[in-house]
């Protein structure tokens, strides 16, 4: 078969389209990375009107109240005194399917919070898994391709995506996540919620520290088997959406607990695991989670298209004391997640109610699209100037981030079964019954791919673990 060069939408041909430019192997992905920014760009536009991801969701109000002191780890607001309280908005969603898909998919759930701060709104954007299929932003658009639908049938494809699953080892963690029961949550109150990237908290005196957020559901876990979910897709596919919305009509407020990790910078170069590596966890043994407040969702938004469908988040959006960190996803989010929504929402979409933050802004934009306020008056939007204008707080930067190595595009660095160990141990500690279950769904989905994937897909099962590939291997067998 002949080969056929995959280039930009110049015409030059692409050197590498798995590997993002960053400087050196664990530094922050580069802003020259045009190849990147165009990938992502033009994936950000695919359909209209509604998100490319995260479509179909739910939302609500709320408050969080901090219940531990962690002022020694970071200098944020939000979390200065025992007993604050912030008003909240949370976005839950489904990743892969449009706005009229079911609920009850087999799916990752997004699991996004807006914190409006008295520092400015924060972002924590997450899912209710703590890990990914990938660490690399330039795959972000072909992963999410797999997860759509074909081009001339229009129909959703197995194959697809074990094709490229299968082509992506990295992803077995997620996989395990995704086809065990935890798959399927029961609704949104019922599931956790992770930052799954690593942020970073900088403290008073300008010490950094890596950070991982995790939300416990205060209702406690609970899971649809793949054949409620099923029914449910057919009876009700709104059910997620409407167990939200009745329970906080009815006084019955959900609530998460978040607890955080924290690994400070200098262990990051000398653990085990690339700390930034978002298809890892970090141990709890080696970073115990250490409780921070709780989330309380306790009012339904009025109006969901100006609420919950306008609602727009990015982990670009932080605060003094909340900061990012190399991880490659994360980065590549950066750019993508607030490019969305201008282009979904408008340029001033951090205007609408929902996302102003309560304080004022003063950040010189004028004009485009949509521009429903005064459009800064009269004021001058231009700085350093001799008369009375919004100037820098030096005061705000961030200690310096050390980085070094040349511009090229890197794999992450990890040893040939580094990507299969975590799968395995999960695997592990989940009960017989649920080891049943996951192979069943997996079986069940894989056993429609092509023999040559199905094969390269079993090998990387079973590195994780012998018995795990040996059962998903005889049971397509006999199926």
């Amino acid at each position: 078969m002949k080969k056929t060069d995959l280039t930009t939408a110049n015409g030059r041909k692409v050197d590498n389209n798995q590997n993002s430019l960053t400087a050196g192997s664990r530094g922050p992905v580069l802003m020259q990375d045009v190849y990147l920014q165009e990938k992502l760009a033009h994936f950000d536009r695919e359909e209209i009107p509604e998100r490319i991801v995260h479509a179909k969701g739910a939302g609500a109000h709320g408050t969080f109240t901090v219940t531990n002191d962690i002022t020694k780890y970071t200098k944020a607001d939000i979390f200065s005194e025992v007993g604050k309280q912030t008003r909240t908005f949370t976005r839950f969603s489904t990743v892969g399917g449009e706005r009229g898909s079911a609920d009850t998919a087999r799916d990752p759930r997004g699991f996004a919070t807006k914190f409006y701060t008295d520092e400015g709104n924060w972002d924590l954007v997450g899912n209710n898994t703590p890990v990914f299929f990938i660490r690399d932003p330039l795959k972000f658009p072909d992963f999410i391709h797999t997860q759509k639908r074909m081009p001339d049938s229009n129909l959703k494809s197995d194959n697809m995506m074990w094709d490229f699953w299968s082509k992506s080892p990295e992803s077995l963690h997620q996989i395990t996540t995704l086809f065990s029961n935890r798959g399927t949550p029961d609704g949104y109150r019922h599931m956790n919620g992770y930052s799954s990237h690593t942020y970073s908290f900088i403290n008073a005196d300008n010490e950094r520290f890596w950070v991982k957020f995790h939300l416990k559901t205060v209702q406690g876990i609970k899971n649809l088997s793949a054949d409620e979910a099923t029914r449910l897709a057919g009876t009700n596919p709104d059910y997620a959406i409407e167990d939200l919305f009745v329970s906080i009509k009815n006084g019955d407020f959900p609530s998460w607990k978040m607890y955080v990790q924290i690994m400070p910078e200098a262990e990051a170069e000398s653990y085990a695991i690339n700390p930034f590596d978002v298809t890892k966890v970090w141990p709890h043994g080696d970073y115990p989670l250490i409780e921070v407040g709780v989330l309380e969702l306790n009012k339904n938004p009025r109006n969901y298209f100006s609420e919950v469908e306008q609602a727009a988040f990015s982990p670009s959006n932080k605060v003094p004391g909340i900061g990012l960190s190399p991880d490659k996803m994360l980065q590549g989010r950066l750019f993508s997640y607030p490019d969305t929504q201008r282009y979904r929402l408008g340029v001033n979409y951090n205007s609408l109610p929902i996302n102003k933050p309560d304080g004022e802004v003063h950040n010189g934009y004028r004009n485009g699209f949509m521009r429903f306020d005064d459009n800064g008056g009269d004021s001058l939007n231009y700085e350093p100037s001799h008369y009375t204008v919004p100037t820098e707080s030096p005061e705000m930067a961030e200690p310096p981030l050390k980085i070094s190595g040349d511009a090229d595009r890197y794999a992450y660095e990890t040893d040939e079964n580094s990507d299969f160990v975590q799968a395995g141990n999960l695997y592990k500690v989940i009960s017989e019954s649920e080891r049943q279950d996951l192979i069943a769904n997996i079986v069940g989905s894989l056993g429609k791919a092509e023999k040559e994937i199905r094969d390269l897909q079993i090998s990387y099962f079973k590195k994780a673990d012998m018995e795990y590939g040996i059962r998903i291997e005889e049971a397509i067998a006999n199926s």
